[in-house]
C-alpha cells in the first residue's frame, strides 16, 4: 500500500547496482499529503508515545535520519498500519 500511494523511494538499477531515489509521489496526492501531516504531528509531540514500542522506533528513527527522512518512514509506517487495521478488521493498540 505504501508503494501504492508513492511513500517508497524510487529505484533505478543497472548493472546489478541499486540507487535509491527520492520517494515517487505516485498514487493518491490526497492521502498521501495526509499521512506526511499526521508522521509531522506525531515527531512533533513523540513525547506522548515516549513509553511504547512505537515511542522507541521513533526515537531510533530520528537518531539515525534526518527529519524529513524520519517523516517519510512514520508516513510509511502509519500506511502499513492503516492497511493491517483494513484488512484484518481488528483495532490498533499502541502498545
Amino acid at each position: 500500500m505504501a508503494a501504492w500511494l508513492g511513500l517508497t523511494p524510487r529505484q533505478h538499477s543497472t548493472g546489478g547496482k541499486q540507487k535509491l531515489l527520492g520517494i515517487s509521489k505516485r498514487g493518491n496526492k490526497q492521502l498521501r499529503c495526509l499521512l506526511v501531516h499526521c508522521a509531522r504531528s506525531i515527531l512533533r509531540f513523540k513525547h506522548k508515545y515516549s513509553d511504547t514500542a512505537f515511542g522507541n522506533w521513533i526515537a531510533l528513527m530520528q537518531q539515525n535520519k534526518t527529519f524529513n527522512v524520519a517523516t517519510v518512514a512514520l508516513a510509511n509506517k502509519l500506511a502499513r498500519i492503516a492497511w493491517a487495521v483494513l484488512r484484518k478488521n481488528e483495532e490498533f493498540i499502541l502498545a
